[in-house]
């Protein structure tokens, strides 16, 4: 049997939601289902094929665009497998079948695998860039049951057999740990505000960074949240307050408390781009620009993390001049997201209320943001022996 050459084998699948009102499109797929007679009488559903119920499923609900880029990433690769390794439609999998997908991610053979991320587009593009975590396991395994489900759901299939599929355990911890102590924060506002910046290009660099930092330290806002803001979001209603409005999850919006020090470093953060200190609510000129050249070019959130994590770099081997090796450990492993943990942390620790911190941090359930609330061990080990009617003392 030949082989099928690389570019045909990950030939692209058109995994776009469908339009919002797509009557015509529906009406035909109704024709073609009605002369077809594949799918059940009682169904709900116009899709004929996989691929079709894959869009459906994605058009479904209220997804922001990330999640959908992130479930078309995951549905792409499974119905590639479906067709390449099972060649079998949904309808047609078994229950080990599926198992044997989730073992798959685990560890894709070296022809599904590129380190280099190259468009759909190109021939040289491959699904995956390495094994899957067993936290990314379970996040594609989670895209695979919806559609399943949906399928289910819709008429489409009779049965569900990922409802019998477990998901990927992974290790779990009651309490967020991933965080930056307020030391760690001000060695790395530290190192971005001294980087030297012998070219405009490298001041608006600096200066952008140490926006981009400031900001996520004292909003906690997501990655995206910020780096899809335009301008005309940061903003004061004259009461000597100030806002930036984000959209969160589901295209929730949600306003963000600015404080004096985010506030300074997005003035200096402009006035290095040639720009006034302040502009106006209609202004959509991107939040976070590219340092490069005079055009005003939003970046892309992995350019936005790796400039976070060029910080922490860069601070993590001023802990380690310093001789802080645990500061510096911890600073190596940060990313944008420990930001975020970090300010939940950190304010739930000085005593705001978790309600508070829910609407800030957008969470859905009060018991997410809970999970933020703990100290140090020195803090509960101080705050023991206090109790306890004891003091703590440092042997000489």
């Amino acid at each position: 049997m030949q082989q099928p050459t690389p570019e045909k084998k990950f030939a692209v699948i058109n995994l776009e939601p469908f339009p919002a009102h797509s009557d015509g499109a529906a009406q035909r797929r109704q024709r073609d289902r009605d002369a077809l007679r594949t799918i059940a009488e009682d169904a709900i559903t116009d899709a004929q094929t996989d691929s079709e119920i894959a869009r459906e499923f994605i058009s479904h609900g209220e997804l922001g665009p990330k999640s959908i880029a992130n479930t078309q990433k995951e549905l792409f690769r499974f119905l590639t497998w479906c067709r390449e390794e099972a060649g079998k439609t949904l309808r047609q999998l078994s229950v080990a079948e599926l198992n044997s997908y989730k073992d798959f991610l685990k560890a894709p053979p070296a022809s599904w695998i590129s380190t280099t991320k190259w468009p759909r587009s190109d021939e040289r593009y491959r699904p995956f860039s390495g094994p899957l975590s067993d936290a990314s396991r379970r996040q594609a395994m989670i895209a695979v049951k919806g559609l399943f489900a949906y399928a289910t759901q819709t008429g489409y299939l009779r049965r569900d057999p990922a409802a019998l599929v477990k998901h990927v355990k992974t290790a779990s911890a009651s309490r967020i740990t991933r965080y930056l102590t307020q030391d760690a924060l001000a060695l790395a506002l530290h190192t971005v505000a001294t980087r030297e910046a012998p070219t405009p290009a490298a001041m608006r660099r600096r200066e952008r960074d140490r926006f981009l930092l400031t900001a996520y330290i004292h909003t906690g806002a997501r990655l995206n949240e910020i780096v899809s803001a335009n301008m005309g979001a940061f903003y004061t209603e004259g009461n000597g307050r100030w806002w930036l409005d984000v959209l969160g999850k589901g295209n929730k919006p949600r306003r963000l408390p600015v404080p004096p020090e985010m506030l300074s470093a997005y003035r200096q953060y402009r006035a290095a781009f040639g720009l006034l200190p302040h502009t106006i609510r209609t202004d959509t000129t991107p939040l976070v620009l590219s340092s490069r050249g005079d055009a005003l070019v939003r970046i892309t959130d992995e350019a936005a993390s790796d400039a976070l994590k060029a910080i922490f770099a860069a601070a993590a081997a001023a802990a380690d001049a310093f001789g802080d090796a645990d500061m510096a450990a911890t600073l190596r492993q940060a990313s944008a997201h420990w930001l975020r943990h970090s300010m939940l942390t950190n304010h739930a620790n000085n005593g705001v209320q978790l309600k508070t911190l829910q609407e800030t941090a957008g969470h859905a359930s009060i018991a997410t943001t809970a999970a933020y609330l703990h100290k140090t061990d020195n803090e509960r080990h101080d705050e023991i022996l206090a109790s306890a009617g004891m003091r703590t003392t440092i042997d000489p």
